[in-house]
């Protein structure tokens, strides 16, 4: 469709059978469509993948849900003290989000391409008071994924990177994701794009650093990892069947993914329901320069999907870019109908 994005890749999936669905091409320089093993950013995705790991902390007994910022980070702001582990994961902490402040976004243009320590991202907010009180109701904030992040490195005394690794990655063999530090992605890739005010195709794929968004973000996976993640992440293979259903039982109504997903949106701990018309399924979306992600599964996990698109779009965008979005939605509504006939 006009202003659309150069490339998109479904991967479906329905027990053992998966099938791959692509339209357009990964590189507007070459031929080839988006593949299985192209890498890619998974912006926002990502907060699943922090969530995945402090679970299966707590799981361990390494962590608890109820800890707070003030017993592992005592050197963030007192205001912020009694925040939980529970509150973070769910968005009901009162955390300003960083990204949203002014400051932040002149700092990323003087530095696209080297990002401070995770402690100077949260620094942005940290002399904001809390924008309400903690666990009153729910909002999306990037800085509760980074503060994860930060807990998940004072509990065990490693790099969160290492931790990821240990608890997520290697056990459900995620070969192709990595959290990198610097600007590059490791070939193959899926190039991301912008359209500029002339309606020419800009590729923006190594634009940023992505510690600019490291733990709520930064993520790089490619479409067939994305899928493998969902489907052992929705269905528990990574912690115990009882907190599993503790995650799963509690959604906050009207809590909504960026950018908001399909049907009837509501969260829990790092995780969202989508009720649609063909049925209810569990993920998360994301958005960042140059890409569109979206990944859901059944309860079960035994039924996936992952959308990646190769432009940033949101409900947010206006005109064209927004209808590219709700485009968008469509083939998400058609993917969910289909892994779930």
């Amino acid at each position: 469709m006009p202003g659309g994005p150069p490339g998109v890749i479904v991967v479906a999936q329905r027990g053992s059978d998966r099938t791959v669905h692509t339209a357009g091409v990964a590189d507007l320089g070459a031929e080839d469509p988006p593949a299985l093993e192209d890498h890619m950013r998974i912006a926002s995705v990502a907060k699943a993948f922090s969530g995945a790991t402090v679970l299966s902390l707590v799981d361990e007994g390494v962590m608890s849900l109820d800890d707070t910022i003030a017993e592992r980070l005592p050197e963030l702001p007192a205001a912020w003290g009694d925040v939980t582990v529970r509150q973070l994961l769910n968005h009901t902490s009162g955390l300003p989000d960083f990204t949203l402040f002014d400051a932040f976004a002149e700092a990323v243009v003087a530095s696209l391409e080297k990002a401070p320590p995770p402690a100077e991202l949260v620094a942005y907010v940290e002399d904001e008071p809390l924008d309400f009180p903690s666990g009153t109701r729910y909002q999306y904030s990037n800085t509760d994924n980074i503060v994860v992040g930060m807990m998940i490195e004072a509990a065990t005394d490693q790099s969160y990177v290492d931790v990821l690794t240990e608890e997520v990655l290697e056990p459900l063999g995620l070969d192709d994701t990595s959290l990198p530090t610097g600007t590059e992605l490791a070939d193959p890739y899926i190039h991301g794009y912008q359209i500029d005010e002339d309606g020419q195709y800009e590729d923006v794929t190594n634009i940023s650093d992505a510690q600019w968004s490291w733990a709520s973000g930064g993520i790089v996976s490619t479409p067939e990892d994305l899928n493998d993640f969902i489907r052992g992440y929705v269905s528990g293979e990574l912690y115990s069947d009882e907190l599993r259903d503790e995650q799963q039982d509690l959604f906050i109504p009207a809590g909504a993914s960026e950018p908001n997903g399909p049907g009837d949106n509501s969260a829990t701990m790092s995780l969202f329901r989508y009720q649609t018309e063909c049925g209810t399924v569990y993920g998360h979306s994301g958005n960042t320069f140059g890409y569109t992600q979206f990944a859901v599964a059944s309860p079960d996990g035994r039924r996936s999907a992952t959308i990646s698109i190769s432009l940033q779009r949101t409900q947010k965008n206006e005109g064209q870019a927004l209808d590219v979005y709700t485009a968008q939605k469509r083939v998400w509504d058609a993917a969910i109908c289909y892994i779930l006939d």
